[in-house]
């Protein structure tokens, strides 16, 4: 409730009616048993182990708060070089931006990174978008009318890649690719005007995406999710967070200038109010949202006919006001670097980074105790056995109360006190219905990648 009242006074919106009317409202939701929280918690859980690499495996999770949902995540490796691609989604305005942009980014970044030769031989074998990645937790299909528009459209972003001189870093790759697939989605709903390319074209996202190559990190930030790394140091065992994103939001005040100088001086009122641009949109970077991009006319024959005349934000003279550049952030792992947090902002509306890497790293240390106790194969003394135990006892306290680390934050998110998790209220949150959840929590969805100390440790040799 105190979240509530403090984000609607934020917005000038408090009203002593509807705050009476929750305040009674909390008093009578039926509380849900610690089975029933498991079993929302865990609905969504995904893990995903590796061998060989940096990446050790990664745990991935969901919790919805709008309906439908409007996160996605998507995970999956590329094919053709040794890369692993990661990223959250956050939507607005519908969910249709969101799984789009997470379903076909991947592969124009994965598309991207091979080399032009093999990239040629590829599609002169009829390589398709999707034959570029091995995708893990992957249950969206587009129906065939849209899956062909988006063919297409990737045959022409890779014959512009074939086309392509010199070498590209993998910060140029995962820029290019961001902006081309914003272009194109725009294009699709002016060229091939329906239900569903609007859909995506009048939503937006905001996102976030790392792509792990050995010691090789590289994260893309458009808006305000964000990926944190979580780092240990060796002498003292005490965890560091490392933001890899930065916000694209009204608290941003470089972001704020940015905009600013791109348009008229009298137009400095109106840009942005009430910390949102043109007092609309939070985000002031994203995917989608072309009516915040597109050029008044375009507006007005495009989206107007279907979406009505208040498609064209107030005070539009000179657009775009809103851009999909993403800020790509690179660093090299290090056998310290334990593990990368991404995450949309309804799990960091609630926790800090530095909290989040702490609850990673306690839960790094509590889960073993989460598997049975495993003696050495060979004789041990009973002195030794001793010690196992006694080592055992002192740790169960520390155990997890989940195997997966998303569902561990997530649940810290939404029920965490100074004194551990508190049952009454996670319950008094998941009981809310849809029609209420909205005003105290948003869609939460995070995955954390762990690091494999020994492969980096290698790397260093």
């Amino acid at each position: 409730m105190a979240t509530f009242v403090r984000k609607m006074r934020r917005l000038g919106a408090v009203d002593r009616s509807l705050l009476a009317h929750m305040r009674k409202y909390r008093s009578e939701i039926p509380k849900l048993s610690p089975h029933d929280v498991n079993q929302i918690l865990r609905a969504n859980e995904f893990t995903k182990d590796f061998s060989g690499g940096s990446v050790r495996y990664f745990d991935s999770n969901q919790l919805a708060s709008n309906s439908p949902m409007e996160d996605a995540r998507t995970e999956a490796n590329c094919l053709y070089t040794s890369g692993l691609l990661v990223g959250v989604f956050d939507g607005h305005g519908g969910s249709a931006c969101a799984q789009v942009s997470s379903k076909r980014i991947l592969r124009y970044i994965a598309g991207s990174l091979i080399n032009p030769t093999d990239l040629r031989r590829l599609l002169d074998d009829n390589a398709k978008s999707f034959s570029f990645l091995q995708c893990h937790n992957d249950r969206l299909e587009f129906v065939p009318e849209i899956r062909d528009i988006y063919e297409e459209s990737f045959s022409k972003f890779a014959g512009d890649l074939l086309r392509r001189k010199g070498s590209t870093s993998v910060e140029q790759v995962m820029e290019q690719a961001v902006l081309r697939l914003d272009g194109d989605m725009s294009r699709e709903a002016i060229e091939n005007t329906s239900v569903r390319t609007l859909a995506v074209a009048m939503s937006g996202a905001v996102a976030c995406v790392a792509h792990v190559d050995g010691c090789h990190l590289h994260v893309a930030g458009v808006g305000d999710c964000g990926a944190v790394l979580g780092s240990m140091n060796d002498t003292t065992g005490q965890w560091t967070a490392r933001k890899l994103t930065t916000e694209h939001n009204a608290q941003n005040v470089g972001e704020v200038r940015r905009i600013l100088a791109q348009h008229p001086p009298n137009e400095r009122d109106t840009v942005i109010r009430v910390d949102r641009l043109l007092g609309q949109l939070a985000p002031l970077r994203a995917l989608g949202d072309f009516r915040y991009k597109w050029p008044r006319d375009t507006l007005e024959k495009v989206a107007a006919p279907q979406y009505g005349e208040a498609t064209v934000p107030p005070h539009y003279h000179t657009p775009p006001y809103l851009t999909a550049q993403p800020e790509i952030k690179y660093h090299r792992l290090e056998p310290r670097d334990k593990f990368l947090v991404l995450a949309t902002d309804g799990l960091w509306d609630c926790l800090t980074p530095l909290q989040v890497v702490r609850l990673v790293g306690e839960h790094m240390n509590g889960k073993t105790f989460l598997q049975p106790l495993e003696l050495p194969n060979r004789d041990i003394r009973l002195g030794e056995l001793s010690q196992m135990l006694a080592h055992r006892k002192t740790g169960i306290p520390k155990k997890p109360m989940d195997k997966n680390s998303a569902t561990h934050l997530i649940r810290n998110a939404l029920g965490g006190t100074d004194y551990g998790i508190e049952h009454s209220k996670i319950s008094h949150i998941l009981s809310l219905p849809p029609d209420v959840v909205r005003l105290f929590r948003d869609d939460i969805t995070v995955t954390v990648v762990y690091f494999d100390s020994e492969y980096l440790q290698s790397t260093l040799l």
